[in-house]
């Protein structure tokens, strides 16, 4: 599905669409598979939006780094925006409220559907959080992307960090497995990674340890499905460790969802939707 911008990021919303973000082109877009899609823009247009994920609220949710704003759109369209320094990751919390990472501000963040942000500082240094996911133990996972490391932070703020057994692995993308455990992927060593909530880490090699994996979900397959955004390749990995791999039409596949119609999703910066 061709697409009149740079798709970075994509997710089924509440109203059975395919929802997704327009880096480069300051919009949010939203299609129902087989349909023309209806494009939203956002003002001012220059905030690089960037991860969108389905709300506690009916809305979906979204993160513009480089305009420092966190949006919220509902499913006709009407969006409200709120400053929050350097946002990427952002999540539904089991508390019923949003949980962002602050890429640039080492610290990770809880926003209300009033916008009421709370902030708690990690104990690191620039270490980049980047994604989170809630995790199945009631607590929120995420990614440190120049911190070698996975972390946990309670709803009541509390947080752990478990450090990877390869350096410089640069984790991004995590998502809650079907095996009671999360699973992640590091760009910077070509490799899937699985840590279970007591913090023991598997790792995986890709065949192309250069291939610069992005991001994952769990399929509807009960495997995990992720990006490779440096070969243009989708992968699929099954929670014994089993990888496949399947080439995609466009270039640099970012984000990815299970979409309406039970198939995978994958947002292509070169122009396109495409599923599997």
């Amino acid at each position: 599905m061709l697409i009149d911008g740079s798709p970075y990021d994509v997710v089924t919303g509440p109203d059975g669409a395919l929802w997704f973000t327009l880096v480069h082109q300051g919009r949010i877009g939203r299609v129902v598979p087989g349909e023309e899609p209806a494009l939203f823009q956002l003002e001012p247009a220059d905030g690089r939006p960037t991860v969108i994920t389905a709300g506690c609220d009916g809305a979906l949710w979204y993160t513009e780094f480089a305009g420092g704003r966190i949006g919220r759109i509902t499913v006709d369209g009407t969006v409200t925006a709120f400053e929050v320094d350097s946002p990427y990751g952002i999540a539904a919390g089991p508390d019923g409220n949003m949980w962002f990472t602050q890429l640039q501000g080492d610290r990770i963040g809880r926003i209300t559907a009033a916008g009421e942000v709370t902030l708690h500082p990690l104990p690191t240094r620039g270490a980049m959080p980047s994604a989170i996911t809630a995790g199945p133990d009631g607590a929120l996972w995420f990614t440190l992307n120049q911190g070698n490391a996975i972390g946990r932070i309670t709803v009541d703020g509390e947080v752990r960090l478990h450090g990877l057994p390869t350096p410089a692995a640069a984790p991004v993308g995590i998502c809650s497995g079907p095996d009671e455990a999360l699973w992640f992927v590091e760009i910077g060593a070509g490799q899937v990674g699985r840590i279970d909530t007591s913090g023991a880490v598997s790792e995986f090699p890709l065949p192309d340890r250069a291939s610069r994996p992005h991001a994952i979900v769990t399929g509807p397959d009960g495997a995990l499905w992720f990006t490779e955004w440096g070969t243009g390749r989708l992968g699929r990995i099954t929670t014994g460790g089993r990888i496949e791999e399947y080439p995609l039409d466009g270039a640099e596949p970012h984000g990815l969802t299970v979409g309406p119609d039970g198939v995978i999703w994958v947002a292509m910066e070169s122009g396109a939707l495409v599923s599997r």
